[in-house]
């Protein structure tokens, strides 16, 4: 089935389920699962955290249109915020023509850092970690033979001498390939298993050993080309052109731009159960490894005036373990997806991420942010004053035409709807 649906977000919820079923070949427990107001149980819960007294459900929704290395895509994203899975949805039938995004990624490769201090010699340290490379590497794979039978594990390690503020320290390095998994509690295994070994071999003190989530050697990537045609004519190409060039200047401009790229991105890292924090954490790192924070994509106009687009990011996912592994909504938001890799999984949420930020760049150019943004916002504002179904929209339209979205005079109109009905 193609992905492309025009006025989906017109179904009823239940129409939309029905689809999203029929694509994702769902069965009636799954749909049943996402159709209930809480899937997560508490017992789930109690046993994903400590302290656990209840659990706190946000919008799943799905984002259409999206054609993927030739492949049509749904995209589950688990997100509050209004306009995001609508300006995706849009912005990703805007992609089509032109082939929709393309998509590449590396090995799934984290980093295990072992902390060395007390080294009499520093560099000699570093050097003989090196030197002891085979004899470090078989000791971390003894610890998780299962991932090495699959291709995975450490493999090869790197040492550096950093100078802080209270002395030099080595830092050994684990480079663990871990397959599906996301791997921190692979990598911080072998970290553990390892630094009685590095510091004998260092002859200093071992203190941290765990994952880096700068996860700069497993990164995903997408690129776009979108017609002017599609986008609404050069100016609007030129519009993004110039978007993307104030936010490349200014940290303040490219923060909000960044956070653009994640409202995507996160939306899918949390649809499918995986660690939110770690992915934005490496992200933002990420953009700042040139010692300045950058954005994130990077457009520019080609020959024939279309709009071109990229984005490189770390993509720290996994299939298998944690919250994806145990999450109902999590394990039907893989399915849906249709990934059988993490590979594949990384690089469609960097498809997302490049969509939303141009379905952010392409509002600002063209209508404004606010157009669409704000008409969903007035219906959360009328559903809070305690609207409900269609007088939710009349009382919406209303304050969108006065142009006075707020709570008091969602209110009041509530009320005067309440007299005449």
């Amino acid at each position: 089935m193609p992905s492309e649906f025009a006025g989906f977000y017109k179904l009823t919820p239940e129409e939309r389920l029905r689809f999203v079923g029929e694509f994702a070949h769902l069965d009636r427990t799954e749909l049943d699962i996402l159709a209930a107001s809480s899937a997560l149980k508490m017992d789930t819960a109690n046993h994903m955290i400590e302290n656990a007294v209840g659990v706190m459900p946000v919008p799943f929704g799905i984002a259409m249109n999206f054609l993927i290395n030739g492949k049509d895509r749904l995209i589950p994203m688990a997100i509050e915020e209004p306009s995001v899975v609508a300006g995706a949805s849009h912005a990703a039938k805007m992609a089509r023509s032109k082939g929709g995004f393309l998509t590449s990624s590396t090995r799934p490769v984290m980093i295990g850092q072992i902390q060395v201090v007390g080294c009499v010699d520093p560099e000699k340290a570093r050097a003989s970690i090196l030197a002891s490379t085979e004899e470090i590497l078989k000791k971390a794979n003894e610890q998780d033979p299962i991932l090495v039978s699959k291709g995975g594990g450490a493999i090869a390690l790197e040492a550096k001498v950093i100078h802080t503020i209270i002395g030099p320290m080595v830092i050994a390095e684990l480079l663990v390939d871990c397959g599906d998994a996301m791997g921190a509690n692979a990598v911080n295994t072998m970290a553990e298993a390892v630094a009685p070994l590095v510091e004998r071999i260092a002859r200093g003190h071992v203190y941290l050993r765990i994952l880096s989530n700068l996860a700069d050697r497993r990164l995903a990537r997408a690129h776009v080309t979108v017609a002017k045609e599609d986008l609404g004519g050069p100016e609007v190409v030129d519009g993004i052109i110039n978007a993307y060039a104030f936010a490349a200047a200014d940290p303040y401009r490219c923060t909000t731009h960044n956070k653009g790229v994640m409202n995507g991105v996160t939306a899918v890292v949390l649809a499918t159960g995986n660690d939110t924090r770690a992915v934005e954490a490496g992200a933002h790192a990420y953009a700042s490894r040139s010692g300045r924070y950058s954005p994130l994509t990077h457009w520019r106009k080609d020959a024939k005036g279309d709009l071109v687009g990229e984005v490189e990011l770390p993509m720290a996912v996994g299939l298998i373990g944690g919250a994806t592994a145990v999450h109902p909504i999590a394990k039907i938001a893989v399915k849906i997806l249709g990934v059988k890799s993490a590979r594949e999984l990384a690089e469609i949420i960097a498809a997302v991420g490049l969509c939303q930020n141009l379905a952010a760049l392409r509002a600002l150019a063209a209508e404004g942010i606010q157009h669409g943004h704000m008409r969903l916002h007035a219906r959360n504002v009328a559903t809070t004053a305690g609207a409900a179904g269609d007088i939710v929209d009349k009382i919406a339209e209303k304050m969108i035409e006065e142009k006075k979205i707020r709570i008091d005079r969602a209110k009041e109109l509530l009320a005067e709807y309440s007299k005449t009905a």
